[in-house]
């Protein structure tokens, strides 16, 4: 839904944070105010700090 955003000037972003029982990954998206992309930059690494999607995130198997 971040389209909606762009539109209307806000910065959003959208973070994989959790994954699902099944290998899924479960996002979060995160708005702020018009013009406040420090703040959400800022957020967006603390949460990503805080739980590293990169070191969570299962294998990528891609063709053979």
């Amino acid at each position: 839904f971040q389209g909606v955003f762009n539109i209307t000037g806000q910065p959003s972003v959208s973070l994989p944070l959790f994954q699902a029982s099944d290998g899924l990954p479960i996002g979060i998206q995160i708005v702020a105010r018009f013009g406040d992309e420090a703040t959400l930059v800022r957020v967006a690494r603390d949460l990503e700090q805080a739980l590293p999607w990169s070191t969570r995130r299962p294998p990528v198997f891609a063709g053979r």
